[in-house]
């Protein structure tokens, strides 16, 4: 007898910085609701599929609830532990973790070209550059590794190069900033790594549109914070407008950082490894001492503790706190907790305040950065008179 069965392909998946059991299948309505039904699953916008925690647990249990619906493929998932068993005590196996967190999918990288994330990786921490960094870097060139299925990346003729660049930018309609990340770490691998002349001069940028910076307004700024649920979220948000701070630099200042004498902040080892002093609000020093009466952090330690001692509050928590501040107050508006530090700019030009001196506070390397905010400030536009205003309708 024919079986009738449909095929479920469980692959390795990393999102969010960990590795998970992405599951592909049919979208039959009966074998989604037995895919479902497995405990702690989770549906992944941007990989369009479901997945689980990458346990032997949570892979029994989907086992059972599919069992009578599809056979399993789980060969993905073999070859990937497989790739990942290293001899104890080798440089391998210390590199080995903290690469597998980086990367997207290695088990579907060749094994001709299995070197080159570690060699990449190897130079990107030689290099000391930002855990961020490496993590778009290592993961736009697995993709490329992945296309390259039995090439091999290192005599690869820039001709190649080149046609593979017009292929992810006219058939896989990748963004302008996806194509330049990609670019980026092709750039660092053959130039860096593998110390060939500095071609990539040759291959033309796509030129990135004009896009003005998303910020709220004040009367909006006042309900977000009016929404927030307590004072820590209250704080926090505070905290990104009053000193116009990336998410990553408000989870993780310290209780140190504070000088309430000085009335300034330190920002410490910011985005290009930079320090900066940024002004300490009054308004937001008496919210400060509120919170500290309430949470008592550690003096030491960060500022908003996470979920567990000695860990930052997470960056992915307090653009959640945002999201359902702007969703109680009503504010149907786009804007992540970047937009907080967009309205701060915003609003200090709209008051005349000097553009080199909110280049100063934002830490900015380029005027050219700060000069966005031009095109959002209302304080010439006031001036300006429609010529509809002297029509005599």
């Amino acid at each position: 007898m024919q079986n009738t069965k449909q095929k479920i392909t469980l692959v390795p998946l990393v999102h969010r910085g960990n590795t998970w059991i992405g599951i592909q299948f049919p979208r039959l309505p009966a074998l989604q609701q037995a895919v479902i039904k497995t405990s702690q699953i989770k549906w992944s916008q941007s990989n369009r599929c479901w997945y689980i925690p990458f346990t032997r647990l949570s892979y029994n249990e989907l086992v059972r609830n599919i069992g009578t619906f599809a056979d399993v493929d789980n060969s993905a998932l073999k070859q990937y532990k497989a790739s990942n068993v290293k001899a104890p005590g080798s440089a391998q196996a210390l590199s080995q973790p903290a690469l597998n967190n980086n990367i997207k999918a290695a088990a579907y990288i060749n094994p001709v070209n299995r070197h080159v994330l570690a060699a990449m990786h190897q130079t990107l921490i030689l290099k000391a550059y930002s855990p961020s960094t490496i993590k778009t870097y290592l993961n736009e060139m697995s993709v490329f590794l992945q296309a390259l299925r039995t090439t091999l990346a290192d005599e690869l003729p820039i001709t190649r190069i080149k046609s593979y660049l017009q292929y992810c930018f006219e058939k896989l309609k990748l963004s302008e900033n996806t194509l330049h990340s990609r670019i980026n770490a092709l750039k660092f691998y053959y130039e860096q790594v593998l110390k060939r002349e500095r071609f990539f001069w040759e291959i033309p940028r796509p030129k990135k549109p004009l896009q003005l910076p998303n910020f709220f307004n004040q009367d909006e700024i006042t309900t977000i914070i009016k929404s927030a649920g307590n004072i820590k979220h209250k704080t926090m948000l505070m905290l990104a407008y009053s000193s116009g701070l990336r998410v990553s630099e408000v989870v993780n200042l310290k209780t140190a950082d504070i000088d309430s004498k000085r009335m300034i902040i330190m920002i410490k080892q910011a985005k290009g490894k930079k320090d900066r002093i940024v002004k300490l609000s009054p308004v937001l020093l008496i919210m400060l001492r509120e919170y500290w009466k309430k949470a008592k952090p550690s003096l030491k330690g960060y500022l908003f503790q996470g979920q567990y001692p000695g860990e930052p509050y997470s960056s992915r928590s307090l653009q959640l706190v945002l999201a359902a501040a702007k969703k109680k107050g009503g504010i149907l508006k786009p804007g992540s907790i970047h937009a907080l530090r967009h309205s701060f700019a915003t609003h200090l030009l709209d008051r005349g305040t000097d553009v080199t001196l909110i280049m100063k506070l934002l830490g900015h390397n380029d005027i050219k950065t700060t000069l966005r905010y031009l095109h959002v400030t209302n304080r010439d536009m006031l001036q300006i008179i429609s010529p509809l205003d002297d029509l005599k309708l």
